[in-house]
């Protein structure tokens, strides 16, 4: 009967392999989730943009995100909307623009 008793290193390798299965099931689960999460846009890239072109993102306040209730670039008038889950661009700021973006210049369209 002493051969059907397990040893406690036995007992802890088998926890160990139990709880890293456990814990890749949870894992994976988690990073599926993270794959159905839309990413959020990022529209900074502006090293194409000329010094004059800077200077007026800049003077004008442009941020990614709204900070103004109501005030998006995408119901802005100056706003061109780019193709789903992308940048648009801008009539007056020049280089990639957030349609959940924001600037000084905004004027909203027209209902």
């Amino acid at each position: 009967m002493e051969d059907d008793k397990l040893s406690r290193r036995e007992i802890l390798q088998r926890s160990a392999a139990l709880s890293l299965l456990g814990f890749t099931g949870v894992a994976g689960a988690a990073l599926a989730a993270c794959k159905s999460e839309p990413k959020a846009l990022a529209c900074t890239d502006t090293m194409s943009l000329s010094a004059a072109d800077s200077q007026v993102r800049v003077s004008l306040q442009y941020v990614d995100n709204s900070v103004e209730a109501g005030k998006m670039c995408s119901g802005c008038q100056q706003f061109i909307p780019g193709a789903p889950d992308a940048c648009g661009t801008c009539k007056v700021v020049k280089g990639p623009i957030n349609p959940k973006g924001y600037c000084k210049s905004f004027a909203a369209k027209a209902a």
